[in-house]
């Protein structure tokens, strides 16, 4: 029953740190703020899970703010802070907090004929507490490739990423991730968005890899704010079964 209530733990956290796009996709986009912009996202998300008698509630707060350096590169940072509880049949715990902060570097590299092509390098400090399972307790490091393709009303959004997972918890250190994503508008400021994507287990003794597959809603309220809601269910048992997601975005 621990081992299940770590894995939990740490796959909580990696996929936290994963990238940051529109939310409520996980996938991200290739494109950037602009030269002196900013972008303020305060995303939510409540995940359960039942797997072999452990059932796990996650809530997790986001927020994650992005600066636009030059026009095509930007900085993001994000700082989760999460409550969970976990119970069995014998034991329960219960832990909030910060976990660990995660600063990004999104590179649009290509922008052609509605096609955008990024890099996006990240770091994840580790500023959650290790001994209550916020935080690795150590420096992580991954880099993400991202494409956009833009066919009006349409756009089109592929991830491909490489994490290295630092950890004590002997966990796998080498993971994977691919995604796709689509997003269309169906009327005047409403974008309806879908996503699917699969990550490698960080479990070693687990040879089945976490996948999902997302809908939503994002709505714009005016120019300078966006607000979403999503619903993200897992394909296997390796996935959370539901998380709960809502968001807004503010771009000034």
């Amino acid at each position: 029953m621990m081992k299940a209530f770590l894995s939990i733990l740490i796959f909580t956290f990696i996929v936290s740190g994963t990238s940051y796009g529109a939310h409520p996709l996980v996938t991200d986009d290739a494109g950037t703020q602009g030269k002196g912009k900013f972008q303020f996202e305060l995303d939510g998300e409540h995940s359960r899970n039942n797997e072999d008698g452990v059932k796990g509630n996650t809530t997790q707060i986001t927020p994650v703010l992005t600066y636009g350096i030059v026009d095509n590169i930007d900085i993001v940072l994000g700082i989760p802070y999460q409550h969970r509880r976990t119970k069995d049949a014998d034991n329960r715990f219960s832990e909030n907090g910060f976990s660990d902060a995660s600063l990004d570097l999104k590179w649009r590299f290509y922008e052609k004929d509605g096609w955008g092509l990024a890099l996006k390098p990240g770091i994840t400090l580790p500023t959650g507490d290790e001994d209550n399972g916020l935080g690795t307790g150590r420096v992580t490091y991954r880099i993400f490739f991202i494409t956009t393709k833009e066919l009006k009303p349409w756009a089109f959004h592929a991830n491909l990423g490489y994490m290295r997972n630092e950890n004590s918890a002997h966990e796998r250190k080498n993971l994977w991730h691919a995604s796709l994503a689509a997003e269309v508008e169906v009327m005047k400021d409403l974008r309806v968005v879908a996503n699917i994507g699969i990550q490698r287990n960080p479990d070693m003794d687990d040879t089945m890899h976490p996948a999902f597959i997302l809908g939503g809603l994002i709505y714009s309220l005016t120019d300078h704010l966006d607000l979403d809601v999503g619903i993200k269910g897992g394909l296997n048992r390796a996935e959370d079964d539901i998380t709960y997601l809502a968001g807004l975005t503010f771009k000034f």
